[in-house]
């Protein structure tokens, strides 16, 4: 076991200064998230860019949890392999905790009792701390014992790995603002784990974190939060929803921005409403309810609420009432991985419901781009009169982000689309006009709609989820049926043109034009990055095309068009956005590369980097082996 005593062992040592990954083993329910979630600020805090990820269990309590924080000073914020520091304080996963530590890194443990024989590598360092004991001593209250250990970590590794301790302190006096008695004994606490630290092992370790200034503005928050906040600058008055992991949290982040700016100052009165149905059918029917009355409106779920509300959102698609949809997409089934993250929804949003529909989607792949499209799904539905589907997954949802601050033009207006006043609708009637709900006089595909009551006798219609004529009338006639189709399929090339283009990201060589690309979207953005940098530093240059919105734009036609091989990267085990784009596109299905990832894990740039040079170095063994025989 690593002190002060045995530090010259010859146990190879990691080293690295702002470069590690360090993750934390806990029970859950014991309350480990605040204390975890307090270290990942603390490097926040010293300005070195860091990103964790919460990793828990479906299971209220009992059952193993994770939290894996990687620091990186180059700045990449993509989930990395391989453990530097593992704080193992769960023994039901130690087994499979010790095995995941890089060889010279570190595994720190409590202490209290001898650690079993079988959890012993030669290739590690061992930091054991008698938590258990140190709040027995400390602690009378078994509650105590419970939440304190996990400080009392936090102020170890503190000790360890070089953190500033007044950082933790003033996190600290940050979190219990208002609760003065509680700063004092978690203080106590980290100095606790501080001291034995420092008295029984060479602090710091040769991984640790220095200050940098490498953070400037940007800020650390989640997916949910931005999205919720984004719904109120957007102007939405109405949520209806039922909960859902990992989507409740954007709700709630709408409450609690509504609570605080939308509320009339001369009343006191809330300028908003938020209804938890009693399931998703009737949560997405509201939405589409108060968007027809003129409201901006709109829902959160995930996979099995998107299967309940298909009915709903093909009416509002035939319907052509907009409706905004956060989707915040899990691992399937509906039970067993619903707290893992995967991108499993594309092709049940896309085509979602009955008869020939089609749904605009929006991809987000940070907080910030979840503020900015959440906020551009509310016009776009509005504009484009049809429902818009945002789709986040868990990881950008729930887990903190660090990404450019949100910013809002406070002159900026909202685009309702094509709406008619009072005013207007006599106009069109002097000029011998008649008004049809769905008759398309400008040619791309949206009509002119009114709100209820805008006029006393005009600009009335039935509103139809069947088959009409453009007058709204009832029809069966197969002519009638076709031309509406067809006007909504108008409608969706519209579409293309004011959806947010895709990302180009060219390869680094810039005298010379790759032949090999790679189209990606979501969550895979920052793997992605990292893993065209490691590629090019191996000679290997890649363009990149990250996708933000289907339909698609015009460019990623382009895109494909214009190489000879691209990757398509899904993480679900299907490829369903490679196999969207072969359906919409008519794309060379052997042209387009699977790259997937499914185990409910943020993709990495490791197994991006393998995927391909596995595929391009068996291709390139292939052909050689093909020409030695033609004798080439």
């Amino acid at each position: 076991m690593s002190n002060k005593t045995n530090t010259k062992s010859k146990v190879p040592t990691l080293k690295s200064v702002n470069e590690l990954v360090i993750k934390f083993a806990n029970v859950n329910g014991t309350g480990s998230a605040s204390a975890n979630n307090m270290f990942a600020k603390a490097i926040f805090r010293m300005g070195i860019p860091v990103t964790p990820k919460n990793i828990f269990p479906s299971n209220i309590q009992g059952l193993p949890t994770w939290y894996e924080v990687r620091i990186s000073e180059k700045g990449y914020q993509g989930r990395r392999e391989g453990i530097d520091m593992m704080v193992a304080v769960n023994p039901q996963s130690m087994d499979k905790d010790v095995k995941s530590v890089r060889a010279g890194g570190y595994f720190v443990y409590d202490s209290t009792r001898p650690i079993d024989i079988r959890y012993i590598r030669e290739d590690i360092h061992y930091i054991g701390i008698p938590l258990t004991d140190i709040c027995r001593q400390e602690y009378t209250d078994a509650r105590q014992r419970q939440l304190f250990k996990n400080v009392i970590y936090i102020g170890a590794l503190a000790a360890l790995l070089g953190i500033e301790f007044n950082v933790l302190s003033d996190l600290v006096g940050d979190q219990f603002k208002g609760k003065q008695k509680l700063i004092a004994p978690n203080i106590h606490a980290l100095e606790l784990g501080y001291q034995y630290a420092n008295n029984h092992f060479d602090c710091p370790l040769a991984i640790r974190v220095e200050r940098r200034d490498l953070v400037k503005d940007r800020i650390l928050t989640t997916g949910n939060n931005a999205t919720g906040l984004a719904a109120v600058y957007a102007g939405a008055t109405v949520a209806a929803w039922y909960p859902i992991t990992p989507s409740t949290s954007v709700v709630e982040a709408f409450e609690k921005y509504a609570s605080r700016l939308r509320i009339d100052a001369g009343t006191g009165l809330k300028n908003y409403a938020i209804v938890q149905a009693e399931d998703e059918l009737s949560a997405i029917g509201m939405v589409i309810g108060a968007a027809w009355n003129g409201a901006r409106s709109f829902t959160a779920t995930s996979g099995p609420g998107i299967s309940l509300m298909s009915e709903f959102l093909g009416l509002a698609y035939f319907a052509e009432v907009p409706a905004v949809l956060i989707n915040v997409q899990r691992a399937g089934p509906s039970t067993g991985m619903p707290t893992r993250t995967q991108q499993p929804d594309v092709l049940s949003c896309a085509y979602a419901s009955h008869g020939d529909t089609k749904h605009v989607l929006l991809f987000p792949s940070n907080p910030k781009e979840c503020f900015d499209l959440t906020a551009e799904a509310f016009d776009a539905t509005d504009r484009l009169q049809t429902p818009v589907i945002v789709m986040p997954d868990l990881d950008l949802g729930m887990n903190d982000h660090l990404c450019e601050p949100f910013t809002w033009d406070d002159s900026c207006r909202y685009d309702r689309g094509k709406v008619l006043n009072a005013a207007q609708l006599d106009e069109l009637s002097a000029r011998g006009k008649r008004f049809g709900r769905y008759n398309d006089v400008d040619g791309d595909g949206i009509c002119y709609r009114t709100y209820p009551g805008t006029h006393p006798t005009k600009g009335a219609f039935f509103t139809r989820g069947t088959s009409r004529d453009p007058y709204a009338v009832y029809s069966e006639d197969g002519d009638v049926y076709v031309e509406n189709v067809n006007r909504l399929n108008r409608k969706f090339i519209t579409a293309k043109q004011i959806l947010p283009a895709p990302e180009q990201v060219p390869a680094k060589n810039t005298n010379k034009k790759s032949e090999v690309g790679v189209i990606y979207y979501g969550t895979s953005d920052a793997s992605t990055r990292e893993a065209l940098d490691i590629l090019a530093a191996e000679g290997v240059f890649i363009d990149g095309l990250r996708i933000k919105a289907f339909p698609f734009h015009s460019l990623v036609e382009q895109f494909i068009h214009n190489h000879q091989q691209i990757f398509v990267i899904d993480q679900n085990r299907d490829g369903q956005m490679r196999t969207l784009l072969v359906n919409e596109l008519d794309a060379q299905p052997s042209k387009l590369i699977k790259l997937l990832s499914y185990d409910g894990m943020p993709i990495t740039a490791q197994n991006i980097r393998q995927q391909i040079e596995n595929h391009l170095f068996t291709e390139k063994t292939k052909k050689k082996t093909a020409n030695t025989k033609r004798g080439k």
